[in-house]
C-alpha cells in the first residue's frame, strides 16, 4: 500500500520553508482562483441530481484528503517536530505516524543524525541546502581577510555540524542556518586577524581550526541554536592574486631552504655519529691496552717476587734452574750447534766462522 507523506515540512533551509512563514498568496490571486472555480461548478449546480452527486463527491474527496494528510513517514536519520495550530506539541521518532488532518497538525522533519556542512569561499554543485554554499556574489568577499600583520589572505573553509536539538533549531532562532554562516564568518575573521600571514598560510592551520571550533561551539550554545559543531576544516589559503606569484616564489625559496637544511642534517647525522663511535672505540681500545700492560707488569712483578723468595730459600738450585730454563729458550732458536767436551786434550778446537749459516763444519 502506497502511503505518501503530505503536509509534512522538511527541515527549514530557506525562507520558503520557514516554520514562521505563512501562505503568501495575495487576496487578488485567491479571488481570481475562486471565481474560476465557481464558473466551472455553476453549470453542475443547476441540475439537482448532479448537485447531489457533487456533494457526495466533495465529501469523499474531503475524506480521502483527510486520510491522505493524516499519514506520514519519517526517515531513519530524522525526527519530526509536530505542531498543533502552530504551537509545539511533541517530537516524533522515525517511522510511520498519524496526525490530525486538514492542517490541524503539521510535522517538520529535521535530519538530526545527518552531518551537514557549510562551505565558505567555494561552491559545490548540486547542493540542496541553500545555506551550504555561499551566494555567487558573496563567494569572493567571504574569503578576503586581513591578518594580524596587516597582510591580506584568501581563506576557504568548511564547517561540519549536526542538529542536536530540533526544537531549539526550529523555534529559538530565526533562520539558524543563516545565523551559523554569520557566526562562522565572524569567528574565522577574528581568529585569522590574530595571526600573521605566514602562520595562516603555512604552520598555523591546525591552531586556527581548533580555536575557531571552540569559539563557534561557544557562540552556538550562547545563541541556543540547537546546533552541535563537529569540525572546522581549512581548505585553500592563498595570498591575493596581485601578489600570488611573488608569494609563491618566496614560498618556493623557503621550501628550498628547508630542503637544504634537512640534507645538511642528514649528512650531519650520518657522519658525526660514525666519528663519535670510532672515537669511543679508540678510547676503549686504549683503555684495554693500558689495562693489559698494567696487568702484565703486575704479573711480572709478582712472578719475580715469588722467584726471589724461592731463590733466597735455595740459591744454588734456583740458579741452576734459571740457567737451564734460559739455555732451553736460547738453544731452541739456534739451528746449528757445536758441542765441545771441555775434558778433551791435545786437540785444537776450531770453529769456521766463515761457513754459511746452517752449513755443517
Amino acid at each position: 500500500m502506497f502511503l505518501p507523506s503530505v503536509e509534512v515540512n522538511a527541515m527549514p533551509t530557506g525562507n520558503d520553508q520557514d516554520p514562521w512563514e505563512r501562505d503568501k498568496t495575495t487576496p487578488v490571486e485567491f479571488n481570481s482562483h475562486l471565481k474560476k472555480g465557481f464558473a466551472r461548478v455553476k453549470p453542475i449546480l443547476s441540475d439537482g441530481h448532479s448537485f447531489f452527486s457533487l456533494v457526495i463527491f466533495v465529501l469523499l474527496l474531503l475524506i480521502g484528503l483527510s486520510i491522505w494528510s493524516a499519514i506520514y513517514t519519517i526517515p531513519s536519520d530524522s525526527v519530526a517536530v509536530v505542531q498543533r495550530f502552530g504551537k509545539y506539541l511533541k517530537e516524533v521518532p522515525p517511522g510511520l505516524h498519524l496526525k490530525l488532518p486538514l492542517g490541524i497538525d503539521s510535522a517538520t522533519i529535521v535530519p538530526v543524525k545527518r552531518q551537514l556542512k557549510q562551505e565558505f569561499g567555494f561552491i559545490t554543485p548540486g547542493a540542496n541546502d541553500p545555506y551550504q554554499s555561499p551566494d555567487a556574489r558573496e563567494k569572493d568577499r567571504e574569503t578576503q581577510m586581513v591578518t594580524g600583520d596587516l597582510n591580506a589572505a584568501l581563506v576557504e573553509w568548511v564547517v561540519q555540524y549536526r542538529i542536536a536539538n530540533p526544537v531549539k533549531f526550529l523555534f529559538e532562532v530565526r533562520q539558524p542556518s543563516e545565523t551559523l554562516r554569520s557566526v562562522s564568518e565572524s569567528v574565522m575573521r577574528e581568529v585569522v586577524g590574530d595571526r600573521t600571514v605566514d602562520e595562516v598560510i603555512t604552520i598555523g592551520r591546525q591552531e586556527i581550526e581548533y580555536e575557531a571550533l571552540l569559539k563557534m561551539q561557544a557562540l552556538s550554545s550562547k545563541y541556543a541554536m540547537g546546533i552541535s559543531i563537529d569540525q572546522v576544516q581549512l581548505k585553500n589559503i592563498n595570498p591575493p592574486k596581485p601578489v600570488q606569484e611573488s608569494f609563491n616564489e618566496v614560498n618556493q625559496a623557503q621550501q628550498e631552504k628547508e630542503k637544504l637544511i634537512n640534507e645538511a642534517r642528514r649528512d650531519y647525522n650520518k657522519v658525526i655519529p660514525l666519528a663519535l663511535g670510532e672515537k669511543d672505540q679508540r678510547i676503549r681500545e686504549a683503555d684495554g691496552y693500558r689495562l693489559k700492560r698494567i696487568n702484565e707488569a703486575e704479573g711480572d712483578v709478582a712472578r719475580f717476587d715469588a722467584l726471589l723468595a724461592e731463590y733466597i730459600k735455595a740459591p744454588e738450585v734456583t740458579r741452576r734452574r734459571i740457567y737451564l730454563e734460559t739455555m732451553q729458550d736460547v738453544l731452541a732458536k739456534i739451528r746449528s750447534k757445536i758441542i765441545i767436551d771441555q775434558s778433551t786434550q791435545n786437540i785444537l778446537p776450531w770453529l769456521d766462522l766463515n761457513a754459511q749459516q746452517g752449513e755443517r763444519p
